[in-house]
């Protein structure tokens, strides 16, 4: 009994609890930096808009220096493809195990080009590169101080995901979400330790750094929200209709924009296309601020209520269309804020009409406003629990948790009537047949041993973040060869307990090394087929 508890500290809690730790403050040190250098550079971008709207003889100069940047752009992606796009799709994706990437190269990257996008003033925001850097610290921490243990590789990125979601949102409990309700969609024992230890490091070193560099450590400031009583219970029905039927609209536009650039566009040089979107958001920040930048400042201007119906709507088609043709370009930058701009847009457009309407106060205007940020999280990324947290941490809504939950609710039951899947899925899966295009699928069947000393050992079934798209089918033990079923449950493996595990790769060779780290080395025999283009070869 006592050899099986020092197992367990030594193989379980002891690596997880250093492993998240070591990842937590070092996302935080990194992210609360990106931090400054963003908004640093978010106000030189306001500044020179302000300035080029005065002087406008200096805007064939401005192209130029657009036009240099889209083929820098081009350039980097074509030579690190994980650069591309929205931070968090990326990192799910990496989380997974379903696309390989170098931490290091990826956490200069995207700490660079991410920096460039909120320079020009593309409607991307920071949360989502934030969390693709999380991701690529975790797996810095084992790759630099723990080599040999690459099996803990997946748990430390989620970890560093988990924590540069909490930094950068200021909501560490949504933080500890995101890998359960997002990244991996389910809950283990092994993955809540790693992910709330490090959203527990992360947020303590973010206390500590935020008074030295002047920044908040809140997404939104605190407000002083009021009671929405029984009898408005309307309020959150309406704002979750409107959620849900927006999620359904804007996850068409995706298609269609998407399709439009892989068609239309498909032999026009990525370049010209980056450079399209550059451009067409310069001169949309030429006739209006509100059109561009990140979203994070319209939505705090949006709480006063002074923008008219007309020009919100105006506002939203345009930021939509921009942030998806950055987006379906694979301009680097986040959809989590800009997401929440189209959602707090929305609901100040329902609020100003239910203010003609119904002559509510102004203080009822600002619910329905943070209930269609809460529920824009819900419908479009389809993380309810996520959302409620989310409204309780970052909004406030202490007070109204009944209404949240409401309009929650209601938004994702829409979603799921009109069959809108989570935006971030929706992205990932575009990345997906992108990269692995032409390539060709194998499927492999074969016994894998539990070896002596490795990871697997005293770990169950569903704790191990096993290569993707791998299935236990079943395990026969060491000592006693009795057979049980495999998959998601089932009790400690043990050495020399015998794997029957199936799997499907595009890369057999990574998919075999992240195995064999996870059940130790040896010799594999396996009966595979490989499919290419939807044909079996024999």
């Amino acid at each position: 009994m006592k050899k099986h508890y020092l197992n367990y500290l030594l193989n379980l809690i002891t690596p997880a609890f250093l492993f998240g730790a070591l990842t937590g403050i070092f996302t935080a040190i990194v992210v609360n930096l990106y931090k400054v250098a963003a908004s640093f550079v978010i106000g030189i971008s306001e500044k020179g808009y302000h300035y080029l709207g005065e002087h406008l003889y200096w805007i064939p100069a401005v192209l130029l220096v657009l036009l240099g940047m889209a083929f820098l752009y081009a350039w980097v992606y074509k030579r690190v493809p994980n650069l591309r796009g929205g931070g968090i799709p990326t990192s799910i994706g990496i989380l997974r195990g379903l696309m390989p990437f170098k931490w290091l190269l990826n956490l200069a990257g995207v700490f660079l080009l991410s920096l460039g996008t909120f320079l020009v003033g593309v409607p991307l925001g920071n949360e989502g590169p934030s969390v693709q850097m999380g991701t690529a610290i975790g797996r810095g921490s084992v790759y630099s101080f723990a080599k040999k243990h690459r099996a803990w590789d997946r748990y430390a990125m989620t970890g560093g995901a988990c924590a540069a979601f909490g930094v950068a949102t200021g909501a560490p409990i949504s933080g500890i979400l995101f890998a359960i309700e997002e990244a991996h969609e389910r809950i283990s024992p092994m993955i809540f330790l790693v992910s709330a230890t490090a959203v527990i490091f992360g947020y303590i070193t973010t206390e500590l750094m935020a008074p030295l560099l002047g920044i908040s450590t809140e997404l939104f400031p605190p407000m002083q929200l009021t009671t929405l009583s029984l009898k408005e219970i309307w309020i959150p029905i309406a704002v979750g209709l409107a959620m849900g039927l927006l999620a359904s609209l804007f996850l068409t536009y995706y298609r269609l924009i998407r399709g439009f650039f892989t068609k239309t566009f498909r032999k026009v040089p990525h370049s010209i296309c980056i450079f399209g979107v550059f451009a067409l958001t310069l001169g949309m920040g030429l006739l209006s601020g509100g059109f561009i930048s990140t979203g994070h400042e319209l939505i705090i201007d949006l709480f006063d209520g002074k923008v008219a119906v007309y020009m919100l709507l105006l506002i939203l088609l345009v930021r939509a269309t921009l942030t998806l043709f950055a987006n379906a370009n694979g301009i680097t930058g986040g959809l989590f804020v800009p997401i929440l701009a189209l959602g707090a847009i929305l609901s100040s457009a329902l609020g100003k009409v239910a203010v003609s309407l119904f002559d509510i106060s102004h203080d009822k205007y600002v619910m329905i406003l943070v209930l269609g940020i809460t529920a824009c999280i819900a419908s479009l990324m389809k993380t309810p629990l996520t959302a409620i947290l989310f409204a309780v941490e970052a909004l406030s809504c202490y007070a109204n948790i009944l209404h949240v939950i409401l309009a929650v609710t209601i938004a994702f039951v829409i979603t799921e009537v009109f069959d809108v899947k989570n935006i971030n899925e929706t992205v990932l899966d575009a990345r997906m047949e992108e990269i692995n295009e032409g390539k060709r699928l194998v499927t492999v069947d074969t016994l894998v041993t539990v070896q002596k000393g490795s990871f697997a050992v005293g770990k169950q079934i569903r704790d191990i973040f096993w290569p993707a798209n791998l299935f236990v089918l079943s395990i026969r033990q060491g000592e006693n060869n009795k057979t049980s079923g495999g998959g998601q449950g089932g009790k400690a493996l043990h050495e020399k307990d015998v794997l029957h595990v199936h799997y499907s790769t595009y890369n057999e060779e990574e998919t075999r090394g992240e195995l064999l780290a996870i059940v130790g080395e040896q010799d594999l025999a396996e009966e595979g087929t490989a499919i290419k283009n939807g044909e079996q070869e024999l």
